[in-house]
């Protein structure tokens, strides 16, 4: 534990604050000491607002910042805040930063630049393999995969960039010792087995709810330089995601294999790059030198096979949409808002934009 004791886990436990006013309070306090004196009517001056309807005092959050830290270190947890040099620098940077990371195994290398790889649940057979062998083609020259731990495009993408030599991250929507779904905890394991982390802005024994999916989206994109939907029919949530790419200033691209979708033509038509293989992202961020061969794979990272995705969106392209390494264009309207960690703003936005949201 650091000099700053429970100070940020505390922090995290007040209820009714949102994203910015945890930042606030981790950035004014810089012990534990400093806030365990204080009175709910002291936090409300220091914000300016009543931070929650229901009561709570100081020392019953303080009761919960201690379980959370026995939790933590029983389930092999560790947390990271805002304000430390270890928080992932990317993640800062944007609107709404988590204050606090929990997280098994290893962050992500900050000198390494990552690529978030995400999609639908239910992909097509060629797209599944696109997300594989992007994620494949990237691990083997070292690029880490940052996805969402989700059935379909995330799992391929995940056990790509596991095949190719680099775990990568998995970003939940609950806390990290409560993987979901279920079905993927196998998965989990591997990734951390291999060096790679498991990450959320949730305490241990967070639930997986709706609304903390579109929340978690947010810090999908942020952890990478650049996002690639390979998949998304008109509704999918990994629209959301490409939201908050633009949001943030990342790349955003789209994969050829996905073209069959609504949502994915409609973002290539919007100007995101349209990828035929994962060379190309090397190409845009001048880090290719040069192709290698890849058993089972074509050498550049596109799919071995060219086999037909089932259309999920009701839409087909031939891909005319966008030119192939086009850089998207920063004009999607914002996706900011805060995560006070409840149905928030990213739920309601998913809500507002008819997305599909995970676990309803």
């Amino acid at each position: 534990m650091t000099s700053r004791g429970l100070l940020d886990l505390i922090i995290c436990r007040i209820p009714g604050l949102s994203v910015r006013e945890r930042v606030t309070l981790c950035t004014k306090f810089e012990k534990e000491d400093e806030i365990a004196i204080l009175f709910r009517e002291d936090i409300e001056k220091i914000l300016g607002r009543p931070v929650s309807r229901r009561p709570w005092t100081m020392d019953a959050v303080r009761r919960e910042a201690e379980k959370d830290a026995a939790a933590a270190r029983i389930r092999g947890m560790a947390w990271v805040s805002c304000v430390s040099p270890g928080y992932p620098p990317l993640v800062r940077e944007i609107y709404d930063p988590p204050a606090v990371l929990f997280y098994r195994g290893k962050l992500p290398d900050a000198g390494r630049p990552a690529v978030a790889v995400v999609g639908t649940r239910r992909p097509g057979p060629g797209a599944a393999a696109a997300a594989f062998d992007m994620a494949r083609y990237l691990g083997r020259r070292g690029i880490p995969v940052v996805s969402g731990l989700a059935l379909g495009i995330d799992a391929m993408a995940h056990r790509g960039n596991l095949e190719g030599g680099v775990p990568g991250a998995a970003v939940l929507g609950s806390g990290v010792d409560e993987i979901y779904p279920a079905s993927n905890r196998p998965l989990a394991r591997r990734i951390l087995e291999a060096g790679g982390a498991l990450i959320s802005e949730y305490p241990p024994g967070t639930p997986p709810r709706p609304w903390r999916f579109p929340a978690r989206n947010r810090i999908i994109s942020a952890l990478a330089r650049g996002t690639v939907i390979v998949q998304a029919p008109e509704k999918s949530g990994a629209l959301l995601t490409a939201a908050f790419a633009l949001e943030q200033g990342r790349d955003l691209w789209v994969a050829a294999a996905g073209l069959d979708s609504a949502g994915t033509v409609k973002l290539a038509a919007d100007g995101a790059g349209v990828l035929r293989s994962a060379r190309s992202i090397l190409r845009e961020w001048n880090m290719d030198g040069g192709a290698e061969s890849d058993d089972g794979a074509a050498s550049d990272g596109s799919a071995a096979s060219d086999g037909s995705a089932a259309s999920e969106g009701g839409a087909a392209s031939d891909g005319s949409a966008a030119s192939e390494g086009g850089m998207a264009e920063r004009g999607a309207d914002g996706a900011r808002g805060e995560f006070p960690g409840g149905k928030d703003l990213a739920f309601s936005l998913a809500r507002a934009l008819d997305i599909e949201v995970e676990g309803t």
